[in-house]
C-alpha cells in the first residue's frame, strides 16, 4: 500500500512533537481514528474520506457536510461510554504484503507558539506483514543530510523549510522526503503526537513500567515554555505516569545526549506495547476508538486513514516480541563535524548507515517446500504464464521471459503493469497451477504469501507474474 509523493503530501500539513512515539503503532493509531465510528460501520467505503491534515495542535474544525460525523454524547469515560462503539470483529484484516512504513515526527513547540517549528527528534518504523516482524530505527536532530530542493543541513531543519516555504505538503511532506533520500527508502505514512497526547494517553492505560538502568539528574529539564522543570529518578524498575514517562523520554542528561535519548524512547515504545498487550488492553481501546480519539484529536495528526490505523493496529498485534527490533544512528554511524558557521553536527558515515538500513529493512528469508520433480509437475499444468513489468526498469519484462523459458515455463504475453511502483513480485494464479507458481516463487525468490487466486485473467494467459523492485535476474 505504498503512497505516491502526491498523494502523501496532499495529505501531510501538520505540526506536533514526538518522544510520544512511545504510543507508536498501539495506542497512538487507536487516537488516531477520528469521530466516524457510525458512518465506518453502515458506510465502510467511507473510511478513505478521513484524515487528519489539520497544520496546528489544538484546532478542531466543525464537520463539512458529508463528513464523518460524531454520534451521541459521550460521558468522557472511553471505557465505561456505551453511546457509540466498534467491535474488532467489524474491522478488515490488514491485505498488502509490501512492508509499510510509518514517519513518527515530534515538533518542538513551546509556549503556544505559531508559525514555522523544527522538528524535536525522528523515528522511522517499518512493519513486514508476510515476515510478522516490525523494527523501529532512530534519526539524531543533527544529522547533516541534504534537503531536497533546499541544499544541505540538519534533518531538522526539513520540517521547519516545508512549513517556512509552503513546500507541497508542508513540513510532514519535506521531512519525508529527506528521510527518504538519506535511507534511500519509502515511506507510506507520517503519524505526529504532541506531549498532552502522550501525557494523556500513558496515564490512560494505567502507566508504564520502565527498567531505568541508570539514575538520571536533570535540574535544566525544560518546561513547556523557556523555563525549567527539574527531573531525576533512580536506577530499577519504575512505574511512570503520563507526565515522568515524558521527562524520561526527553531528558538529554546523560554521557550519550540525543543517542541515549532515543535509546529511552524505544524502550518507552515497547513500554507502552508490553502494558497494552498484558492487560488485554487492545480490544477495549478499540471498542472505543471514537471516544478515544475525541479526547485526543487536538493533539495527534496523521495522513492514516481511518480504516488503514486500525487494520495496523491489529497487525501490529499478531507480531511476536522477539520480531520487534530497533536500532538507533549512533556515534557509530556518523562523523562530528563542525560547519563553518560554528555549528556541532553528525555528518553521516553512508556505508555503515547503509548497512545498517538494509539489517533492518531487508525483509526476512522465507523458506519454500522442496517438490522433487517440480518441473515436470509444472509442464504438466500446461499453465501459459504472462510477464509484466511493474517498475520502471525498460525491458525487464521481456529479459525476464528470456529467463524464465530456459527453465521451460510457458510464457505467453509480456508487457507493462497498471503501474510502475511495484515494489516486490506478485505471482496470481487464474486457476488451479499450485506447481507452476510454487516453481515461480523458486525461480524469482517470490515469498510464497505473494502468491495470490485471481478469478477471471484480463488476457490470454493462466498465470500472472507483475515484477517488483525486488527483482534482479540473476547474474546480469
Amino acid at each position: 500500500m505504498t503512497s505516491s509523493s502526491n498523494k502523501r503530501r496532499a495529505r501531510a500539513g501538520i505540526r506536533l512533537p514526538l518522544w510520544a512515539l512511545g504510543v507508536l503503532l498501539l495506542l497512538s493509531l487507536v487516537l488516531l481514528v477520528g469521530s466516524s465510528v457510525w458512518l465506518f460501520r453502515t458506510v465502510q467505503s467511507m473510511a478513505s474520506a478521513l484524515e487528519v491534515s489539520s497544520p496546528d495542535f489544538g484546532t478542531v474544525e466543525e464537520p463539512a457536510p458529508g463528513a464523518p460525523v460524531v454520534v451521541g454524547e459521550t460521558s468522557g469515560d472511553p471505557f465505561n461510554d456505551t453511546s457509540v462503539f466498534i467491535s474488532p470483529d467489524e474491522v478488515d484484516r490488514w491485505s498488502g504484503n509490501e512492508r509499510v512504513s510509518i514517519l513518527l515526527l515530534g515538533v518542538d513547540q513551546r509556549c503556544e507558539e505559531e508559525g514555522p517549528t523544527h522538528t524535536d527528534s525522528l523515528m522511522v518504523a517499518t512493519i513486514d506483514p508476510v515476515g510478522l516482524s516490525a523494527a523501529v530505527l532512530s534519526l539524531p536532530r543533527d544529522l547533516w543530510v541534504e534537503i531536497p530542493g533546499f541544499g544541505v543541513d540538519r534533518i531538522n531543519q526539513a520540517y521547519y523549510l516545508g512549513q517556512a516555504y509552503e513546500y507541497p505538503g508542508g513540513g510532514p511532506a519535506l521531512a519525508m522526503d529527506a528521510v527518504e533520500a538519506t535511507l534511500g527508502i519509502s515511506l507510506d505514512y507520517f503519524v505526529a503526537i504532541n506531549f498532552d497526547a502522550f501525557i494523556e494517553g500513558v496515564d490512560l492505560i494505567g502507566g508504564i513500567e520502565i527498567d531505568v538502568p541508570e539514575a538520571i539528574d536533570d535540574p535544566t529539564y525544560p518546561d513547556r515554555c523557556y523555563g525549567y522543570d527539574p527531573f531525576s529518578i533512580e536506577p530499577g524498575l519504575q512505574l511512570l505516569d503520563g507526565e515522568a514517562a515524558l521527562k524520561y523520554a526527553r531528558t538529554r542528561a546523560t554521557f550519550g545526549g540525543d543517542v541515549d535519548r532515543a535509546g529511552r524512547q524505544q524502550a518507552v515504545v515497547m513500554a507502552v506495547r508490553h502494558q497494552v498487550m498484558q492487560l488485554n488492553q487492545l480490544p477495549q481501546l478499540i471498542t472505543k476508538s471514537m471516544q478515544l480519539w475525541q479526547t485526543f484529536q487536538k493533539n495527534v495528526r496523521t495522513n492514516l486513514t481511518f480504516e488503514e490505523a486500525l487494520q495496523i493496529l491489529l497487525l501490529t498485534q499478531d507480531i511476536p516480541k522477539e520480531s520487534i527490533s530497533s536500532a538507533i544512528v549512533g556515534y557509530d554511524y556518523v562523523y562530528n563535524e563542525t560547519t563553518p558557521d560554528g555549528r556541532q553536527v553528525l555528518v553521516p558515515n553512508r556505508e555503515k548507515i547503509r548497512e545498517l538500513r538494509d539489517s533492518i529493512f531487508k525483509p526476512p528469508v522465507v523458506p519454500t517446500p522442496v517438490i522433487e520433480n517440480l518441473p515436470a509437475l509444472m509442464a504438466s499444468e500446461e499453465a501459459r504464464v504472462a510477464v509484466y513489468n511493474g517498475t520502471a526498469t525498460f525491458g525487464l519484462a521481456g529479459a525476464t521471459q528470456e529467463y524464465l523459458q530456459t527453465f521451460g515455463i510457458n510464457i505467453t504475453e509480456v508487457g507493462n503493469a497498471d503501474s510502475s511502483t511495484y515494489r516486490t513480485t506478485q505471482v496470481i494464479d487464474f486457476g488451479a497451477h499450485p506447481n507452476t507458481t510454487l516453481y515461480l516463487t523458486q525461480l524469482m525468490s517470490v515469498p510464497p504469501l505473494n502468491i495470490s487466486n485471481g478469478s477471471q485473467s484480463e488476457g490470454d494467459y493462466d498465470v500472472l507474474v507483475i515484477i517488483g523492485e525486488d527483482w534482479e535476474i540473476p547474474g546480469s
